[in-house]
């Protein structure tokens, strides 16, 4: 994995603001079958308002899945502001997402699957329902605060603000559409309450429900790794995704971990089968990656930590990665 692709997988990290149902979006898997799980997303219209804050959360989260709609959007980061179209789309319950940017490098990000649950089904897993198990497993990490009215894209809509319970993450404040519940604009802020990145919708066209299910992923257990790590924050659990890229080669081992609104992702290869990455502290645009050579399991192999959570976090993970004794 060389430093160009280390910035490209960065940048398919940096994708996941682009859509705000993007941690619960599932890949592709066969068909579940009869009686696989699904949500009706024609409830929505029937559904009360909103009142606290976990409601306004656990709403949002659905109508990224339920909602059609073409958008035009800015993104405010490291580099400057960038433009860009979204676009959803539903067809047979299973969900479709692209973002085009319109100017810089030219970068295309799709997202396409089931909406997906947040902990596998194995032992000690979870399983939890998404978006409720998120809302709930957020509601319990981070404090959900609503803020006033404002207007963005000429709709009105509500902030919400969540900020960490303790040092471990991130802080996120989203300004949610009154009608619809669509996340029109949200901030990344550090430990100090400073904006990392904003995103915000400039129009949003045509927003209308699917008349329809969405389909739920099915139970997945985990994939079992011949690893331990020694140390996650809390609420973090291993995410039972096909992690499986183009992008690396087959011999990087590829695993992702949420508490429900931050991701890390941890990649593991033997040195000789990959461009070495000088150990320590990557910025990369709003992820930072840690980068760490070891001896684990006989053999000399590169850890790379990636995520949009404090530098020192993925430096305590990366150093706390075990390889078990077979």
């Amino acid at each position: 994995m060389s430093a160009s692709r280390l910035c490209l997988l960065a940048a398919s990290c940096l994708s996941g603001l682009l859509f705000s149902s993007a941690l619960m979006a599932a890949p592709m898997a066969e068909t579940n079958g009869p009686g696989e799980e699904a949500f009706d997303c024609r409830s929505l219209a029937e559904a009360e308002a909103p009142e606290t804050a976990r409601q306004w959360l656990e709403r949002s989260l659905w109508a990224g899945h339920c909602y059609l709609y073409d958008a035009h959007a800015v993104r405010i980061g490291h580099d400057g502001v960038r433009t860009l179209t979204l676009s959803h789309d539903v067809r047979d319950g299973i969900e479709r997402g692209v973002a085009s940017y319109l100017d810089g490098p030219p970068m295309v990000f799709e997202r396409r699957g089931r909406v997906g649950r947040l902990g596998g089904s194995g032992e000690g897993g979870e399983a939890l329902p998404s978006p409720a198990g998120i809302a709930e497993r957020v509601d319990g990490l981070y404090r959900l605060q609503l803020g006033g009215e404002e207007r963005i894209a000429n709709r009105r809509v509500l902030r919400l603000d969540i900020a960490p319970l303790d040092s471990f993450r991130f802080g996120h404040r989203l300004w949610l559409d009154q009608a619809t519940g669509l996340t029109l604009k949200q901030s990344l802020l550090d430990e100090t309450g400073r904006p990392l990145e904003t995103f915000q919708l400039t129009a949003l066209e045509r927003p209308r429900l699917y008349q329809g299910e969405v389909r739920l992923d099915r139970l997945r257990e985990a994939p079992a790794d011949p690893w331990r790590l020694g140390w996650l924050p809390d609420g973090f659990a291993p995410q039972p995704a096909d992690t499986r890229s183009a992008r690396h080669g087959e011999g990087v081992i590829h695993r992702l971990y949420s508490d429900g609104l931050a991701t890390l992702s941890l990649f593991v290869a033997p040195i000789g089968e990959v461009e070495l990455l000088a150990p320590g502290l990557h910025r990369l645009g709003v992820s930072n990656a840690a980068v760490r050579h070891r001896e684990l399991g006989g053999e000399p192999r590169q850890l790379v930590v990636m995520g949009e959570l404090p530098p020192r976090v993925l430096l305590r993970v990366a150093d706390s990665l075990a390889w078990e004794a077979p």
